[in-house]
C-alpha cells in the first residue's frame, strides 16, 4: 500500500534560534548577489531577529522532522502586512513548502499584502510573481519602501516590492499611498 505523503502543518513559530537557523541556512544563496557590504555571517543575528520580533514581526513555520525547515514572517504596517523573512533551508527547497506558507499568510490577511526581496534574487521575484505578485515600478518601490519598512537606503536602493492582487491599486484609492 502507498503511503500519503506528509502534508506540511503551519505553525507558529517563536523560537528565534530556531528561526535564525532556517534563515541564515537559506540565507547563503544571496552570498555574491547582494551587495557586498549587504552581506554578513550571520546573515540573520538572534539579536537583529528579537529586534524584528519586538516590532510585530509574527512567524509562521513548518517543522519536518522535529525541526523547523521552512518559516515566513508577517508584519502588519497600518494599512498593509508585509512578507518578512521568507526562508526554507535548501533540502527543502522547491517543495511547496514556500507555497504552503504564503498561502497561509492570504488566508489569514486583513489587509493589502507586500513583499520586499533583493533585485538580484531572481527566484524569489519568480517564485512571489508565479503566486500572484505583481512587481512593482522603482518609483513605487522607493515609495513603498521608505513608507512601511525599516531599512538602510542602501539596502533599499538594491531592493524591489512586489504587491499581491490589488494592493497598490487599494492603497492609492484610500489615500494611503
Amino acid at each position: 500500500m502507498n503511503e500519503m505523503p506528509e502534508v506540511p502543518q503551519v505553525h507558529r513559530v517563536t523560537d528565534a534560534q530556531a528561526i535564525c537557523t532556517v534563515i541564515n541556512a537559506a540565507a547563503q544563496v544571496y552570498r555574491g548577489i547582494i551587495p557586498d557590504d549587504c552581506w554578513h555571517e550571520p546573515y540573520m543575528s538572534v539579536q537583529d531577529l528579537n529586534q524584528e520580533l519586538e516590532n510585530g514581526v509574527v512567524f509562521s513555520g513548518i517543522t519536518q522532522e522535529g525541526r523547523p525547515v521552512a518559516v515566513m514572517g508577517f508584519q502588519a504596517r497600518g494599512p498593509v502586512e508585509l512578507i518578512r523573512h521568507a526562508y526554507v533551508i535548501p533540502p527543502y527547497q522547491r517543495t511547496g513548502m514556500g507555497r504552503t506558507l504564503l498561502r497561509w499568510i492570504h488566508r489569514h490577511a486583513s489587509a493589502p499584502i507586500l513583499v520586499g526581496t533583493w533585485a538580484g534574487a531572481n527566484w524569489a521575484i519568480r517564485f512571489y510573481e508565479n503566486n500572484g505578485y505583481q512587481l512593482l515600478n522603482p518609483q513605487d518601490t522607493a515609495r513603498l519602501l521608505e513608507t512601511f519598512w525599516r531599512v538602510p537606503k542602501h539596502q533599499a536602493q538594491a531592493s524591489v516590492v512586489l504587491a499581491r492582487g490589488q494592493a497598490l491599486a487599494n492603497l492609492r484609492i484610500t489615500g494611503e499611498m
